[in-house]
């Protein structure tokens, strides 16, 4: 029983997407809003279902046939939607993989569509195609949950005004980039409230990103990039927990525990992203990844090559959180003190208040530069900052070595 929940919302992440995207097909962009009521009926469907009458051998068809009953019933009671009604009755069966592939990509340009505001478009591609809820984009995007509700109002109303088809393309694509890179994420650094590290969220950002590096259209240097970004991360994925589920630091993790395969997979998809000029900020991501992934040990990392890449990304994406990557890697390179002052204006700044990562690396440079007293100070804020048991069990692991 209290298994099934999970299982939901683990099909939840995977298939609802899908569901959406080839809904939309049938029904069209302008009755999105219908398309998203319809998959969530069909999930509340499943929870009730599955409790009492077990899991079906293939829940994902389950899901979907039961979508396209739900979808028939609510077209039908609403007047409007007869003739619609009998379009999904009629058209809306279980795709093929090469029409699914399709449907997500139109949906995913769809969510990028000119007449979508721009702020909006990565917040509706989060929600419709990669099933987060408003809580996971405020945190991805540093913002309040009402300012999330908004954008996603505001694109709905979009969406039903603009209505027509968006072939995936050039427009709209950076958007997308930056749906899956937040997706894999939130994977990677989950702020999930039990399990920091979510290893489906990533598989569906590498699995939404190659679609994009397998149609010609939005097979583009950038592209490439992320890919090889995601898989360069990835490789990582099977060091990042110990045995009993804790976090593990990239200074401690068992390198021999990195995936080769994904590790030479990213490095292909660097060598396509390599074919022209274009500098992107997933090219320069991906650069500080492989330093950190052919270093033979945390202590030979080429820190000063990793400063220079964060520097040049700081001028393409001058954020507060790039600028905290940059004085870490300077308080490496070049000392704690110097980092430290980087950290103060970043504090300054003020956008980073109350982020659990600038308290815990703050703690760490004050470790490095031998001030224990105002290391357990930054480290007792960023533990009532924690977003889950596995951050906290780290920091007070910190907190006990210090005593």
């Amino acid at each position: 029983m209290t298994g099934i929940p999970a299982l939901v919302d683990h099909l939840f992440r995977r298939e609802a997407g899908k569901m959406v995207a080839t809904l939309v097909r049938v029904l069209g962009v302008r009755n999105v809003d219908v398309a998203e009521d319809v998959v969530q009926d069909a999930l509340l469907r499943a929870l009730e279902v599955w409790t009492f009458h077990g899991v079906p051998d293939n829940p994902s068809a389950w899901l979907f046939q039961t979508a396209r009953h739900r979808a028939v019933d609510l077209l039908r009671r609403r007047k409007r939607f007869e003739s619609a009604a009998k379009k999904v009755a009629r058209e809306l069966q279980p795709p093929a993989e090469a029409e699914l592939v399709d449907d997500q990509l139109r949906m995913m340009f769809a969510c990028a569509h000119p007449s979508v505001p721009p702020e909006a478009q990565v917040a509706v591609i989060l929600k419709f195609l990669c099933g987060f809820g408003v809580p996971e984009i405020a945190q991805a995007f540093l913002t309040s949950e009402a300012a999330v509700e908004k954008r996603i109002n505001r694109a709905r109303q979009a969406m039903k005004r603009g209505g027509g088809k968006t072939p995936p393309g050039r427009k709209g694509l950076e958007s997308v980039h930056q749906a899956l890179y937040l997706l894999f994420n939130e994977g990677y650094h989950g702020s999930h409230s039990e399990r920091s590290v979510r290893e489906e969220l990533c598989a569906e950002a590498l699995r939404l990103g190659s679609l994009l590096t397998e149609h010609p259209a939005t097979a583009t240097p950038a592209s490439f990039a992320l890919m090889g970004l995601m898989c360069l991360h990835a490789a990582r994925l099977p060091s990042r927990l110990d045995d009993a589920g804790a976090l593990v630091l990239l200074e401690d993790q068992d390198r021999s525990k990195w995936l080769q395969p994904l590790i030479e997979e990213g490095d292909r998809f660097m060598e396509r992203a390599a074919s022209d000029r274009e500098v992107t900020p997933y090219h320069l991501e991906a650069g500080i990844a492989a330093l950190h992934l052919q270093a033979p040990s945390f202590a030979e990392t080429d820190w000063p090559s990793i400063l220079r890449l964060y520097t040049l990304l700081y001028q393409l994406q001058p954020t507060p959180i790039v600028a905290l990557n940059r004085a870490i890697a300077l308080g490496r390179a070049e000392g704690p003190d110097a980092a430290l002052a980087e950290i103060a204006k970043i504090r300054k700044d003020g956008r980073l208040k109350g982020y659990v990562f600038l308290e815990a690396a703050t703690a760490d440079l004050h470790r490095q530069a031998g001030r224990p007293r105002e290391e357990g100070v930054h480290l007792r804020r960023a533990l009532s900052l924690a977003r889950n048991d596995r951050e906290r069990a780290v920091l007070q692991a910190k907190l006990a070595a210090l005593a």
